[in-house]
């Protein structure tokens, strides 16, 4: 799906993802990987602010980015909701210029899967992040299990075209080729959903 037409899909579908905001499940992962944010947080893919409610509001300063422009309205919105002290870039991670070492935390939520060269977006982190920070990612993924993951490469080119995202990419394996390092990884719903902690090397 064209970068343009997947802006256009997710501006259009603002109102669904404030309806499951507060998704239960969702939500007991975001508080499991969030509560470690801390500083001066970038969050890439911001969305509608569905990681708002559980950061840790009098330790964070969140820099929110997204290519959407109405995802960028809503989570404005979220965030005088939450009272997270937060600006927003409207920017495409890929064209995003930071400068190195800028932020403490570096954060992503459900947002590899839909990036043409994931690994090129973990450099970024990586150089983002400064060296004693931590770069948190909840992605979906190929699951551990012979069938689903099987399912999940037939269905991906549909998925793909339908809603811009893969469904069967090796997250794991996609983060430990790049230039992080990873310190630990959970993993739930059949292994399909990636928590992962790592740190930058410099």
């Amino acid at each position: 799906m064209k970068k343009e037409k997947l802006i256009k899909k997710y501006d259009k579908h603002v109102k669904m993802y404030e309806k499951n905001l507060n998704n239960p499940t969702l939500g007991k992962w975001r508080s499991r990987l969030i509560k470690n944010a801390k500083g001066k947080v970038l969050e890439v893919g911001v969305g509608v602010g569905s990681n708002f409610p559980y950061y840790d509001k009098e330790n964070v300063h969140v820099t929110g980015v997204d290519f959407s422009p109405e995802m960028i309205k809503s989570a404005r919105q979220t965030a005088r909701q939450y009272e997270i002290d937060a600006d927003f870039i409207h920017e495409d991670v890929e064209n995003l210029k930071v400068e190195p070492n800028s932020f403490d935390t570096v954060l992503s939520t459900l947002s590899l899967c839909s990036y043409p060269n994931p690994g090129e977006v973990l450099n970024k982190f990586n150089n983002w992040c400064e060296k004693d920070g931590t770069v948190l990612l909840m992605e979906h993924g190929l699951s551990s299990n012979v069938l689903l993951s099987s399912t999940q490469n037939v269905i991906d080119p549909l998925f793909k075209k339908v809603a811009g995202c893969h469904w069967n990419r090796n997250i794991l394996e996609i983060v430990e080729s790049s230039p992080l390092q990873v310190e630990h990884v959970e993993r739930y719903w059949a292994d399909m959903v990636y928590l992962i902690w790592a740190k930058p090397t410099k």
